[in-house]
């Protein structure tokens, strides 16, 4: 059986569409029919080259998504041939199954427990998670990271009162998760900051309360004039930097006020933050995927869904075929987008 897939080659170089011989199953691990997949700044950090050195070129990519299970391997018990599964790069419960060796011709082409950028995948049962058929799949497939990670801080990890501010560096993807996640937690004020005026616009329907471009929230003082000089209780950073994630944690208030970073910057990039402010009381702490449980968080969020409360439909801005998967990364670096997807259905 073959599939047809993205592969990184080298980095900084464009992902090369080709065809590939799909492994036979080892125990753990499932096929799964790709629909939809989401791309986020983790993958194209990757593509750039940016996450460090990479010792499995080539090999390939992309770990949210949703499909339909083709065939399952030995031992393999949480799901079953046509089950719609969100695949998810959080695990969960079922058995690691490790990584797979594709075939280009006689090369061989790397991939880990999760490959979402093909239009068959072999993906690790515990990073897969059944869903019923009452959700779309391009709304589905944002199940797999952008809405645990992003939700996931605030309603997981945050916890925060009603009435808590709190302040959204960064109103991509996860950003915008985040504020999804901090509106069920009925927060105010739901305080979004970005650089693109169509993230903020997002922003608005998701719930943000405020929205400011970042120059002005920052040069203007806007932090103390909406908290009475305090700081926020909460800070979510997700805009992708050093910078952001130091101003967010200068954002939140002494005595108890809490920031939490999801994004990585480039390996090697460090924080500088005051000791004084850890010794007046505010936290700061980095998330990994939103401290979720798939098993039980993915049916509680697609149920959030069913009932309009996450209206995931609005997160997608932009939609790629797999042949067009480049254009689609070039856009994400520019910023100006909420997820961007790729229908894998239509190669």
């Amino acid at each position: 059986m073959k599939t047809t897939a993205a592969v990184l080659e080298s980095p900084n170089q464009p992902l090369r569409v080709c065809e590939l011989d799909i492994p036979l199953l080892n125990g753990g691990q499932v096929l799964v029919e790709m629909h939809w997949s989401g791309l986020c700044r983790s993958q194209l950090m990757e593509v750039q080259g940016l996450r460090g050195k990479d010792p499995f070129l080539p090999h390939l990519l992309g770990h949210e998504g949703y499909g339909q299970v083709i065939e399952v391997g030995p031992s393999v018990k949480k799901v079953k041939p046509d089950d719609n599964v969100v695949v998810t790069w959080i695990r969960g419960q079922g058995i690691q199954g490790g990584g797979s060796i594709f075939l280009d011709r006689k090369r061989k082409i790397n991939a880990g427990p999760v490959a979402t950028f093909a239009t068959k995948a072999v993906i690790s049962e515990n990073c897969c998670v059944k869903v019923d058929d009452n959700i779309s799949g391009d709304a589905a497939s944002l199940l797999g990271c952008a809405i645990p990670t992003g939700a996931g801080i605030v309603m997981n990890e945050m916890k925060p009162r009603p009435n808590s501010s709190i302040l959204i560096l960064g109103a991509g993807g996860i950003g915008l998760a985040a504020i999804a996640g901090a509106l069920i937690c009925k927060c105010n004020p739901i305080v979004a900051v970005d650089l693109s005026e169509e993230n903020l616009k997002l922003a608005k329907i998701f719930g943000a309360t405020h929205t400011y471009q970042s120059s002005d929230f920052f040069e203007n003082s806007i932090s103390s004039k909406l908290t009475g000089g305090k700081g926020f209780d909460y800070a979510v950073e997700a805009a992708g930097s050093t910078f952001t994630i130091e101003r967010a944690f200068n954002s939140v208030r002494d005595s108890g006020g809490l920031c939490i970073f999801a994004s990585h910057p480039p390996e090697g990039k460090l924080i500088s933050l005051e000791p004084h402010s850890l010794i007046r009381g505010k936290k700061i702490q980095g998330s990994w995927g939103g401290a979720c449980d798939p098993d039980k968080d993915i049916p509680l969020f697609a149920d959030l869904h069913a009932q309009g409360k996450l209206p995931l439909e609005n997160l997608i801005s932009h939609r790629f075929s797999l042949d067009e998967i480049n254009d689609a990364f070039e856009i994400l670096e520019r910023g100006n987008c909420g997820r961007v997807l790729l229908n894998l259905s239509n190669n």
